[in-house]
């Protein structure tokens, strides 16, 4: 039976990885989650320099799910090659990073200093707002998109996944953006836009006023966008938003997914991301498919 699936050229054991920001860098997890069963592991934002991250408070409980507005808090790329990548390094298993910048110059530095690096593949976090532009998000703007793509692509050693934002009125066409643009894959979907009011303090919930929605509340929109991208671009889709079982990960593969991240279900259960490896092999050996690629994109 073949779990295995393949990302430009690099082959995950299965196609199970995990949302940027909800893991780390793996460390934190290292106690619950052997990360060897992993295909890969998905690290938390790194930017050039240090970022602070938004005021407190920056993370609320929403119906099925959650909202946060960090703000991609992290200790910059210097630490995070010498504290980060030499643990994942001893790992057993593929290693992507993500990277935030706030103007196309900041991620090009990224991903220049991670080109020597044990980095396998790069995820780049196009939902940054773009300093440069009044703020939009990279990844609201198919030109400002195509043109991030297109910098970084020129810049890295490493094959790049961009990461696309649900915020825009059509994924397909920030998707033919990024594969316009030189992109190896492309990932979604990252949060939606929300907001929370806390009627009794009479106050927002977050800081930050809005935040990021996540978890199993967003699935069927992600598993829309999924569908939709998939079929329009060539390169690998990565599906995400919500995934908190097996079934739920095999709904993105049917979608049309090579692989998929679990997010929001890693704060309620550490261990969730070893038992949906471990559900896609019981599924695939209860229905007699040998290889997962069998059922990837199986609906029309």
């Amino acid at each position: 039976m073949n779990m295995s699936v393949e990302i430009a050229g690099v082959k995950m054991k299965n196609p199970v990885t995990v949302a940027s920001g909800t893991f780390g860098s793996g460390m934190e997890y290292s106690d619950f989650v052997d990360l060897s069963v992993l295909g890969a592991v998905t690290t938390k934002g790194v930017a050039n320099v240090p970022w602070a991250g938004n005021p407190t408070p920056r993370i609320a409980e929403t119906s099925s799910g959650m909202m946060n507005a960090v703000g991609l808090q992290n200790p910059g790329i210097d630490t995070f090659l010498s504290r980060d990548l030499p643990f994942l390094a001893k790992q057993d298993t593929k290693i992507i990073v993500n990277v935030c910048g706030r103007s196309v110059e900041d991620y090009v530095d990224v991903v220049e200093k991670l080109a020597d690096s044990p980095a396998d593949l790069l995820e780049i976090n196009v939902s940054c707002p773009n300093v440069k532009e009044g703020g939009i998000a990279f990844g609201q703007n198919p030109d400002a998109l195509y043109d991030i793509t297109s910098a970084v692509k020129k810049a890295a050693k490493q094959p790049i996944i961009m990461k696309l934002s649900p915020n825009v009125t059509d994924i397909t066409v920030m998707a033919k953006a990024a594969e316009a643009g030189g992109a190896d894959a492309v990932s979604l979907i990252n949060t939606l836009t929300g907001m929370k009011i806390d009627i009794e303090r009479r106050r927002f919930a977050v800081a930050n006023k809005t935040g990021g929605v996540s978890g199993p509340a967003i699935k069927p929109i992600a598993v829309r966008m999924v569908y939709q991208a998939s079929r329009a671009v060539k390169i690998p889709v990565i599906g995400m938003g919500g995934i908190a079982s097996a079934e739920d990960a095999i709904e993105f593969i049917m979608a049309g997914a090579t692989a998929v991240a679990v997010g929001t279900a890693n704060f309620r259960n550490p261990t969730i991301t070893a038992e949906i490896v471990k559900g896609i092999e019981e599924f695939m050996r209860r229905h007699g498919i040998e290889d997962i690629a069998e059922i990837r994109g199986c609906v029309d």
